[in-house]
């Protein structure tokens, strides 16, 4: 869609014209696995199966574009998928820098399942670049950086660290799930590629599992889309008409979680058991000038930390009752998590204590219900302890 329309214009047009045949204005589901060929391999419609291509994907797919000021969309079963995808374009000998406090599915793949193909991952803080340049050799070919990270909201200069990777010939994926294209966008910036998981803000409504990436380079793009065909970890189309359905109210959304957030973070700052609040759109947030710079509002992720410990944060959690307490982010409903024994367990515990990934670090998806109900919620469970 046009460049010169909103973002709320084009999540909700962009990739969806009125169905031709009947004139309908919401977009069908193409649930057809194959597709009808006149003569051997002539694809009258651009389709011939559906993990190759599928039209309601597709539209998806040109939606995402366009909200991410991108060319070119790709979607993937889930987020850890469109992980996959991207590391799958590098070969064995090549090198990944990844920024340290990732989400630990992040990590557990590039450690753990990447790693034992012969390609080499080293974790750095991207917040500080002599730590990116330190860590970079003549093999590094790919640098992954989620900003704000996940779950300590650590802020990265996006335009900084693009020069300084392309500098080096090397390409930069932004993991841009925490914002959503409303609140950042990655490839404005600098990036190469952006990618998110689809199961959060863009979707909305924790009822789809899903990834995608953006670029606007024809040749990443043209080699992630085979790879998007030979690997086949490709989303069903009915998971892609509920996204389509998900992403009209993003900016709607997004205000919402903002706000909320807000107003959750003045009440926790104030709270006497609590220690510290982390939040990109608090002057106390270290990187406070550069969500400035490179945001346009800050989304609704809050991380706290308690006074006390494990006990503590758990009697926290288990009084909660707005909140619910389980892993994920990016819904409507507000969700609550603890980071060490949840999202990031599989994090080793040497390399949690280093990050600063505490038994006390409550992180918090705050969702659009009513922010007084929000308040009082924390509010009663934080008098438990």
């Amino acid at each position: 869609m046009a460049n010169n329309y909103r973002i709320g214009t084009k999540v909700i047009h962009a990739g969806q014209p009125a169905e031709p045949t009947s004139g309908a204005v919401i977009l069908p589901i193409s649930l057809s696995t194959t597709f009808l060929q006149p003569s051997p391999n002539v694809l009258p419609g651009g389709y011939d199966y559906s993990r190759s291509g599928n039209p309601t994907r597709k539209a998806l797919e040109e939606c995402l574009a366009a909200a991410e000021n991108a060319k070119y969309a790709l979607t993937f079963a889930s987020g850890l998928a469109t992980l996959t995808t991207i590391i799958n374009s590098l070969q064995s000998g090549d090198e990944v820098i990844s920024v340290d406090d990732v989400y630990g599915g992040t990590r557990r793949y590039m450690s753990r399942v990447a790693a034992n193909f012969g390609m080499k991952f080293s974790f750095v803080d991207m917040s500080n670049l002599d730590q990116l340049a330190a860590a970079f050799t003549e093999k590094t070919k790919l640098v992954w950086l989620e900003t704000p990270t996940n779950p300590l909201l650590k802020v990265a200069d996006i335009k900084l660290v693009a020069d300084f990777v392309h500098s080096k010939n090397a390409i930069l994926v932004v993991d841009n799930t925490f914002m959503s294209p409303y609140f950042q966008n990655p490839l404005d910036l600098g990036a190469d590629i952006v990618m998110h998981s689809i199961t959060k803000y863009i979707n909305g409504h924790s009822d789809v599992v899903m990834g995608c990436l953006a670029t606007n380079d024809e040749a990443l793009y043209a080699k992630l889309k085979f790879l998007q065909n030979s690997i086949g970890a490709v989303p069903s189309p009915f998971d892609c008409f509920l996204a389509i359905r998900g992403i009209k109210t993003l900016h709607v959304r997004m205000r919402e979680h903002e706000k909320n957030a807000f107003a959750v973070c003045k009440f926790l700052e104030s709270h006497p058991k609590v220690d510290r609040v982390i939040y990109p759109g608090l002057p106390s947030h270290p990187q406070h000038e550069i969500c400035k710079r490179q945001m346009k509002g800050y989304g609704g992720m809050v991380v706290f930390f308690c006074k006390g410990g494990l006990d503590e944060s758990k009697k926290i959690l288990e009084n909660l009752k707005v909140f619910a307490l389980a892993e994920s982010l990016g819904g409507v409903e507000s969700l609550v998590e603890l980071p060490s024994l949840m999202t990031h367990a599989s994090v080793p515990l040497e390399e949690r204590i280093k990050l600063g990934i505490t038994d006390t670090l409550i992180r918090l998806s705050v969702g659009i219900e009513d922010v007084n109900d929000l308040i009082a919620d924390l509010s009663q469970a934080l008098d438990k302890i």
